[in-house]
């Protein structure tokens, strides 16, 4: 199922995890000299168009973005809507994710100004995709992974362009001051180390030097003032906040009530809950649990809301590692706070590393669009087959100590456990336990797990009650069509592919 070559590379498949060793040395830029750069810092230049000029657009470049601002972005559109003045074709979009303000670039894959999106592809650039109308093969990544491909040469960004909330005329900028402040720019760190062109753009222009710097001057060709960047309040999306589903909250408080009864909340334990609304509330049952036991987490992996900041603030998490802040309340907190820190996707889970924060964290917590009955997770297309989502860090979390999918049974009368997934992102040895609203089940590879539960009064069944429980309430859920086009392929952490997603027959 896996081709040969996608977009004229060769394709390594999927080996199992940890199988694939990585070779050679990482990629690195070109070698510059500041003979070339102005004396006294200043890299101002007048436009975004200029600047792009200037660092040589030309047909097939790769662009990359950052994705801070969410559904706020003000940038990626304007930037390809230049390159469509200018007269370039058949762009490659290089995002680390995609929000539903991206659409208009639709227009600009119909047109040819864009030929393909490397990146999470949401909403409607998904079901663009799927439709089988992008010129070219969608290649998604999870962040580590997109750190990877950069660091190992797989992607050569020809022009990365950082949106900062804050820089200087040198090109220092970080995220945490200003209008447009949006908390951490770690997702623009590849971008700034490895692309061949660095424009930085800001709304926020301040005197050398800009404190702290998290991308760092040294790096950058040129600084671009802009009006306005990002709007900062839509880095708060839909799935950013707390559900109110009498069903999501069961299933939040039953996954707290098996973290605990199962020994996972202990004294300086660690957490990742995510930003989705059951997992809001599950950190929130997690901060009811510690305050009864009178102990503390050591820390809690972020995406940073709101609540994660009350528990710190607190004193029931000590630090918060965070790798995209989710709301402006981690904004401040990012900013005011010494023990909330930036991370970036090299730190976090970069998988062609010497170690990676993932494996420390004693408790994740991960959505999915299916699951299956060997535990597979599939994260990106839903069981019609249309590609609706990106992959975000969840590929990266897997590795986790304990992994847990808080899910319920069906969406809108369909399974969301099946035979077999639709479109393979994490393999079920990674993933130990899912928790629905009529049962959990425990992956049979965690015999520790089952052992520690045994004799509760928790809901444990196996994958297969539970698929069977569904499909007598919604009926065995019909597979999707595909035709054999190829139009988009999911990589797995080490950079091999792990499936493909093939184009949707419409029903």
């Amino acid at each position: 199922m896996i081709p040969d070559s996608i977009n004229g590379q060769n394709v390594i498949p999927f080996q199992g995890v940890g199988k694939f060793q990585p070779s050679g040395r990482k990629a690195m830029p070109r070698i510059s000299t500041c003979s070339d750069f102005p004396s006294d810092g200043n890299k101002l230049v007048k436009s975004l168009k200029d600047a792009l000029i200037k660092s040589g657009i030309k047909d097939g470049m790769i662009i990359s973005t950052h994705h801070h601002f969410r559904d706020g972005d003000l940038i990626a559109v304007k930037i390809f809507e230049i390159i469509r003045k200018l007269g370039c074709k058949d762009m490659v979009w290089f995002p680390s994710a995609s929000f539903p303000c991206h659409r208009p670039l639709i227009e600009l894959l119909k047109d040819g100004t864009v030929h393909r999106i490397e990146g999470s592809m949401n909403g409607p650039l998904g079901r663009f995709c799927s439709e089988g109308k992008m010129k070219g093969v969608g290649i998604l990544r999870s962040h580590g992974g997109r750190y990877q491909a950069v660091q190992d040469g797989e992607v050569e960004i020809d022009i990365a362009v950082i949106a900062a909330p804050t820089a200087d005329p040198f090109g220092n900028a970080n995220g945490l001051t200003g209008a447009s402040a949006c908390g951490s720019l770690g997702f623009a760190l590849a971008d700034s180390q490895f692309a061949d062109k660095v424009i930085v753009v800001t709304d926020n222009l301040v005197p050398f030097p800009c404190l702290p710097w998290e991308i760092q001057g040294n790096y950058v060709d040129f600084v671009v003032e802009e009006e306005k960047i990002g709007i900062p309040e839509k880095i708060v999306s839909g799935t950013t906040q707390m559900t109110k589903s009498p069903d999501r909250l069961h299933i939040a408080e039953l996954t707290a009530k098996f973290c605990d009864e199962s020994g996972l909340i202990g004294d300086g334990f660690s957490f990742q809950t995510g930003a989705g609304g059951t997992s809001l509330v599950i950190s929130t049952f997690f901060r009811d649990i510690m305050r009864k036991k009178g102990i503390k987490a050591r820390f809690a992996r972020a995406g940073s809301n709101k609540y994660l900041v009350e528990m710190l603030e607190e004193g029931l998490v000590e630090y918060i590692l965070d790798g995209q802040t989710f709301d402006l309340e981690g904004v401040r907190s990012i900013r005011e706070n010494l023990n909330h820190a930036n991370t970036s996707p090299f730190t976090s889970y970069n998988y062609h590393s010497k170690g990676n924060f993932a494996g420390m964290v004693d408790i994740v917590i991960l959505g999915a669009t299916e699951v299956d009955v060997n535990f597979n997770g599939n994260v990106v297309t839903h069981s019609d087959g249309y590609l609706l989502h990106g992959i975000g860090g969840w590929q990266n979390c897997l590795f986790g100590k304990t992994v847990i999918l808080p899910l319920p049974l069906f969406r809108d009368r369909i399974p969301v456990i099946v035979d077999e997934v639709t479109t393979l992102c994490g393999p079920g040895e990674l993933i130990d336990v899912i928790v629905t609203e009529r049962g959990i089940a425990i992956n049979p590879l965690r015999k520790d797990l089952l052992e520690k539960v045994k004799g509760s009064d928790l809901p444990i069944k196996s994958i297969h009650e539970l698929k069977d429980e569904v499909e007598k309430i919604c009926g065995k859920p019909k597979k999707p069509e595909f035709k054999d086009k190829i139009v988009a392929a999911v990589k797995w952490v080490d950079g091999t592919v792990i499936d493909v997603v093939r184009q949707i027959i419409p029903k």
